[in-house]
């Protein structure tokens, strides 16, 4: 995240970008109040409405639901609507996206003609300002500067930030002069509209009439409804993708992985990877994962429409995910008892020690630390007897081998019933000071500040066992 991304709004920032100024149209005008600075009443709510959007996004989309009721469905126009369904759901993926937002490859004019054209069929906006704004959103994610954050909520992050009015001057800057400088993206901006018509709704509706004479239902459902489909799937990058799902790399922001989103968006739905690193070409790098998207390129770069495939090394990839996970482990290793510090144990001497034994407390002495295991007696596996033998002794040869081998089990649970740390001039002792001396011993503590103690690095478990000092 940029380090101006906290900065307050209007705050003018060097950072290289210019802001966004419009190629058609003569824009807003930065210097005077915009309407989503007022509160929304009953006599201006109406001002706060992006009637323009709310035509396309949902006014056309419930007129063709109406009008399909009397139109019959024909078998090729169906099928030709989910070949063309996919194709401009590309346009936005794979072109919009991939291409010209994160340009995580290459393509060539052809290609570029192609994907500018079906990506305007898909009624998303232009290529110039969709990019502007998706830039915006991965420099700003989560914060007040990304045009569709999914902390201001689901609904809003879906559809709300289309049908309200934003203000321009609360969106995130961005830096779109290679956008400025591609004659296929200056051209679909500048000439949108036309482009939208002719790809949105004439040309679906020419290849089912002049295919097999269905001008309707190539107006209904291979026009209108199958964009009302494809701007759902499309919507839900930034709604769902940020919502359900798992975090493998970095969980500090919103982007989630999960195989329904998908699903849904032609292989957008891995999108924790995406944001961590959004320059690759691919969302999902598993082979089994579903990204039809990643598969177009990877086709068209065979077939030498496509190069220059942008991936992230895979130790780096790998080092972000061993990173998520050691997080994970911390959270989880802070749930849970391992016993009071050593630091925080209180000091007592030997004669101390033996005499709390004799008055009814079940303590033994192993390593140099003191437990109490008078509730522990009655479970001990050994039977009673065993542990009995051991009370008020230093037990550490017993534990570590000389009457048994205890498991990495043994000693966790042994870290729970500490009580105190020996002082005295017994064996455990001097091999304590050994242990303190040694400038080989490194203590790992986790991002929550407890020290990591691994299976096998207990206190309590020593390498080779020591002999019994039962007296001071």
């Amino acid at each position: 995240m940029s380090s101006d991304a906290k900065a307050p709004v209007g705050t003018p920032v060097i950072d290289g970008t210019k802001d966004y100024k419009p190629l058609r149209g003569k824009g807003y005008d930065l210097k005077k109040p915009h309407i989503t600075e007022t509160p929304i009443t009953w006599g201006n709510w109406y001002k706060h409405v992006n009637w323009l959007n709310v035509t396309f996004i949902i006014g056309v989309p419930l007129a063709g639901c109406i009008a399909a009721y009397w139109t019959p469905l024909h078998l090729y126009t169906a099928i030709f609507s989910v070949v063309y369904y996919f194709n401009t759901g590309l346009g936005i993926t794979a072109g919009y996206h991939r291409l010209w937002a994160h340009t995580s490859y290459k393509a060539s004019t052809p290609l570029k003609i192609y994907l500018a054209a079906v990506g305007a069929g898909a009624v998303e906006g232009s290529i110039r300002w969709w990019s502007r704004d998706h830039r915006a959103h991965h420099r700003y994610t989560d914060t007040e500067k990304d045009p569709y954050s999914v902390r201001k909520g689901l609904l809003y992050s879906h559809l709300g930030w289309m049908v309200m009015k934003q203000n321009p001057k609360r969106i995130g800057r961005t830096d779109i002069t290679d956008l400025n400088d591609d004659p296929v993206v200056v051209f679909q901006h500048t000439h949108f509209i036309k482009c939208v018509i002719a790809m949105g709704l004439v040309f679906p509706m020419l290849v089912c009439g002049l295919g097999w004479n269905d001008w309707a239902g190539g107006f209904i459902y291979a026009g209108i409804l199958r964009i009302f489909f494809v701007q759902q799937a499309t919507f839900c990058v930034n709604s769902l993708a940020h919502w359900l799902g798992d975090q493998p790399f970095d969980d500090r922001n919103s982007p989630r992985d999960h195989v329904i989103t998908a699903l849904v968006t032609l292989g957008e739905g891995y999108h924790n990877f995406h944001h961590e690193f959004p320059s690759d070409y691919r969302n999902a790098i598993e082979w089994w994962q579903y990204d039809p998207t990643k598969w177009s390129i990877w086709t068209w770069k065979k077939l030498g429409l496509a190069y220059d495939l942008k991936q992230f090394r895979s130790n780096e990839i790998e080092k972000g995910r061993v990173q998520q996970l050691q997080k994970k482990l911390d959270q989880k290793r802070a749930i849970l008892d391992w016993g009071t510090p050593l630091d925080q144990l209180p000091v007592i001497h030997w004669d101390d020690f033996v005499a709390e034994s004799k008055n009814g407390k079940a303590l033994v002495a192993i390593a140099g630390v003191i437990h109490d295991v008078t509730d522990f007696i009655k479970d001990h596996p050994g039977g009673k007897a065993l542990i009995s033998s051991a009370i008020g002794k230093d037990a550490t040869a017993i534990f570590n081998g000389g009457v048994y081998l205890h498991s990495n089990a043994a000693h966790n649970l042994l870290s729970t019933m500490r009580v105190g740390v020996l002082r005295g001039g017994c064996e455990v002792e001097i091999w304590k000071r050994a242990q303190s001396e040694n400038k080989d011993t490194i203590v790992v503590n986790d991002s929550t500040g407890q020290r990591i103690v691994r299976a096998g690095d207990q206190v309590t478990r020593l390498t080779q066992p020591i002999s019994s000092a039962e007296a001071a």
